[in-house]
Formats: C-alpha cells, sequence, structure tokens
C-alpha cells in the first residue's frame, strides 16, 4: 500500500516578484512570479524564467500577469496555472501513482482572512492534500537560523517585492508587527518615474530592476562604489534614442521616499515592543532579509537611524524560502503554523 500512500512535502514561498520551492532541503525552483497566458484561450504559454524574458515585449495575442501584487493574490485563476507549472517541476513521477502533496506556504502578516483563504484554496486546486501557512516575518526569521522559540526577543525586517515585513519574534509568536507596500516593486516604480522626469527617457521595468540591482543604493555615499550604469531609451518628448549614464547616488535620492515610509515603519514597531525584548533586540541587532536587503547601504543607513546594529542575513533573497523549509521538516514541531 506504500505505492498508494507516498507523500512529497514542499516548501513554497509564493512571492510578488519570485517563487521558490523547496523539496527534501533542495531549492528546486527558483523562477519569477510571472505567467504568459494566450489572450483568446486563456491556455499558459508560459511560466517563471520563459515568462519574464516576453514580459513588456508581448504582441496582442499574449499578456503577461504578474498574479501577485503587494504580496497577495491579485488574479486567481492566474496564480492556480503559475502554482501548478511550478510545482509539475518538482513533481516526482517516478512512482506508479503521483504523490499526494503536502505543502507550508508563506503569507504576509498583514494578511486579511479572505487573502489567506486565497492562497489556501490556491495550492488546493494545484493539488495540495495538506496545506500549512507561516507568516513571512517567522519564516524569514527562522531563514536567518534565529532561535523564534526562545524567551528573547528577535526583530526582522523582511522587504521583498510587495511587501516590507517588520516583526518582533518571541517564544514562537509575533509580539508586535507591521506590515507596509513599500517594497522592491516600489522602488522600481520610482527608479522608472526618476528617469522620466529628471532625464527625459522612458524605460520599462526590466531595465528599471536592472538598475535597481546594479546601481541600487540607500545612502548616497558608499565607501565601495559601484560602476555607474549605461541607459538607452526613447525621449519622452522627441522620441529619439538617448543615452545616459546614472551613479548610485541618484538612485539613493530616487528611492529616499520610499526609504522614510520603511525607516517611520521601522521606529513605529520599536515603539511598540515591551522593554524587556528591546533591550534583547539591541543587544542581538535587528536582521535583514528578502531581495530589499541587498540595496547597497541599507544597513548602514538604518543603524544610524536607530542606533542599534543590523545584521543582513545570510542569501537574504533565500531566506524565508529555508525558513518555510525549516517549518516544513519540524511541522508538528513549531505551534505557529497555522493550517
Amino acid at each position: 500500500m506504500g505505492l498508494f500512500s507516498l507523500t512529497q512535502e514542499l516548501a513554497i514561498d509564493l512571492g510578488t516578484a519570485n517563487t521558490i520551492i523547496i523539496s527534501d532541503g533542495k531549492i528546486m525552483v527558483d523562477e519569477p512570479s510571472i505567467v504568459a497566458l494566450d489572450f483568446h484561450t486563456g491556455k499558459v504559454v508560459a511560466i517563471g524564467n520563459q515568462a519574464r524574458q516576453m514580459h513588456g515585449k508581448t504582441h496582442q495575442n499574449i499578456k503577461t500577469i504578474r498574479p501577485l501584487k503587494d504580496g497577495v493574490i491579485a488574479d486567481f485563476n492566474a496564480t492556480e496555472m503559475m502554482l501548478r507549472g511550478l510545482i509539475k517541476k518538482v513533481r516526482s513521477r517516478s512512482h506508479l501513482f503521483s504523490p499526494t502533496l503536502k505543502m507550508v506556504i508563506c503569507i504576509p502578516s498583514g494578511s486579511t482572512n479572505v487573502e489567506i483563504r486565497a492562497v489556501r484554496d490556491s495550492a488546493e486546486h494545484a493539488g495540495g492534500r495538506e496545506v500549512y501557512m507561516i507568516y513571512e516575518p517567522m519564516a524569514a526569521a527562522l531563514g536567518a537560523g534565529l532561535d523564534v522559540e526562545a524567551p528573547e526577543g528577535h526583530m526582522i525586517i523582511d522587504i521583498g517585492g510587495g511587501t516590507t515585513e517588520i516583526a518582533c519574534i518571541s517564544l514562537g509568536g509575533i509580539v508586535c508587527s507591521e506590515s507596509i507596500n513599500v517594497a522592491g516593486d516600489v522602488f522600481t516604480e520610482d527608479i522608472q518615474s526618476y528617469v522620466r522626469q529628471q532625464h527625459n527617457i522612458r524605460i520599462g521595468e526590466r531595465t528599471a530592476e536592472d538598475i535597481k540591482i546594479a546601481v541600487g543604493s540607500a545612502v548616497s555615499e558608499l565607501d565601495d562604489e559601484p560602476e555607474d550604469f549605461v541607459v538607452t531609451g526613447p525621449n519622452v518628448l522627441t522620441s529619439l534614442p538617448s543615452t545616459i549614464t546614472l551613479s548610485y547616488s541618484e538612485i539613493a535620492y530616487a528611492l529616499e521616499k520610499s526609504l522614510v515610509k520603511i525607516d517611520a515603519t521601522i521606529m513605529k514597531v520599536l515603539e511598540m515592543v515591551p522593554p524587556e525584548l528591546y533591550a534583547d533586540i539591541v543587544k542581538n541587532g535587528i536582521y535583514l532579509a528578502g531581495g530589499g536587503a541587498l540595496l547597497k547601504g541599507l544597513d548602514r543607513r538604518l543603524a544610524e537611524k536607530t542606533n542599534i546594529p543590523f545584521v543582513i542575513a545570510e542569501d537574504p533573497l533565500r531566506a524565508v524560502a529555508r525558513g518555510t523549509g525549516v517549518a516544513l521538516k519540524n511541522i508538528h514541531k513549531f505551534s505557529f503554523l497555522m493550517k
């Protein structure tokens, strides 16, 4: 009967920018959360990396969709199709029957019951038999190697694609948290509008993303300065090609108004932290995870604002996914997993 009761366990970081799936402790899928559909039939043309290559370059018969916005599902059907396609890449078919799926999926800490239900339904429709949920800050803390069940205060900031999650964790629970819709996608939009306003050049989402990765900075002065980024695009007024060079200090200026909102939210959470836990946080430092943690000089900027040391988690892009994998391995040990 072992053939009939085979279970495959998957840890899924269903992110606004990227979806990561871990099976047997290994990252099996790490692809952009994008799906390309046939405009007339609604069938999937491509998902993940293939769909990203099409993003912004499609004709009228194909549309590309980013089904998650601000950390939540914006397009239910597209999310389901994307999940099905990505799970198919890791689902083991070496047995006579395809295995039942046990999943742990991470969700933003500010998710409403309706949003949680939407994620659960998507996972179940994509083949999940047992579906558990974990809040993103908790997963990020596990991925950063913190002992979340200790009677000690830890603070984690997860800057993803759609949301920035800030939480104080102690005794396996979230003591206080805030979730704001200022994260990687907003940074990308800031760069697009800055280049348009200051240089009269239109650039796409993918180009703005490349600029953010290459010269994105949170401070206007860095010790290790990255090389300037050369951009070519159509002039807004003449539609003729224009080429400009962007420095990291320009991008720091472009991102300033969004970073100020993150600064304010961190201070708001610190105000809510009980005194005993606050002392632990000052001693242990605040941990940064998510793609936004890779913004050059961000840890230095935040440390100067708060007078608390900041630590960037190892491989911050995948910290949440790793933490979800840890939760999957210890599914019955952790009381904070939601079924």
